[in-house]
């Protein structure tokens, strides 16, 4: 029996560690993080992950890796039923700042796919998305061209990512870019996978106008994966000092569904 089989599919003690951190982490990290966290150079990680990704464990993304098959999230309609009410609210207040025929792009998000509900009435939209929930919510309706990026779908929310689905939304120009998020704190805002993030920004990069949406319950939390900072944020509830700060520093709108706050 090889050592790798006996390590069950990874041959040293580091291997193991890197998996524990990438579990810890949220399931992603980025080599630097890696290297950090167990003290050794970054050319020492990228070996260790090489062997991981033949030995089919981890796959590798620009700068980072991630888990295979792992999910830290429960699958989209758990989370429709997570803070249900406060999701509403922030896509019926979102969906006022949609106009008829106006050109957007929703992410994979429960919050997101409330949005897309909400927005059921608009007519003639021109929606870029990667969740197959967003594309059967707004297709054939009202006279709305919906493009769904290609690729292999996740089984927990449907949604496309990878090389195929980055380079079909470089194609396009929107208005606005819709995008989830999994914590902010004062440092900024963050998702827990790798190739999640870097899809969003991504997705960012092609919109004029780009709002993250999040519930109260995002505030003050963490996760491994910075992402950029949007122009706005759409939330249900007002967000303690440190992350209006946060906000204000950064000269990023926000507007608290439901009320008539925005800064």
């Amino acid at each position: 029996m090889s050592s790798a089989e006996r390590g069950g599919g990874y041959s040293n003690h580091r291997e193991r560690e890197i998996l524990e951190e990438l579990r810890l982490s949220g399931g992603s990290s980025r080599v630097q993080f890696l290297a950090e966290r167990l003290n050794v150079s970054e050319e020492t990680i990228r070996r260790n992950i090489r062997v991981l990704e033949e030995s089919g464990h981890v796959t590798k993304v620009h700068g980072g890796v991630h888990l295979k098959d792992f999910s830290s999230e429960q699958p989209l309609h758990f989370r429709m039923n997570e803070s249900a009410e406060a999701k509403r609210v922030i896509a019926a207040e979102v969906s006022n700042l949609i106009q008829d025929g106006d050109t957007l792009f929703l992410d994979i998000g429960s919050t997101t796919a409330f949005i897309a509900v909400a927005l059921q009435k608009h007519q003639n939209l021109f929606i870029v998305t990667n969740s197959i929930s967003v594309a059967h919510t707004l297709a054939t309706r009202n006279g709305n061209r919906v493009f769904l990026a290609g690729g292999p779908l996740r089984s927990h929310d449907g949604g496309a990512f990878g090389n195929e689905a980055v380079s079909f939304i470089r194609r396009f120009n929107v208005k606005h870019a819709i995008l989830s998020i999994a914590a902010i704190n004062e440092r900024g805002f963050m998702l827990q996978d790798m190739e999640e993030a870097e899809f969003s920004r991504e997705a960012a990069r092609i919109a004029e106008n780009r709002i993250i949406v999040a519930d109260g319950g995002k505030f003050g939390h963490t996760a491994p994966i910075t992402v950029d900072m949007p122009d706005m944020l759409v939330t249900d509830t007002a967000p303690p000092d440190d992350l209006k700060a946060m906000l204000e520093a950064n000269g990023i709108q926000l507007i608290i569904a439901g009320s008539r706050e925005q800064t």
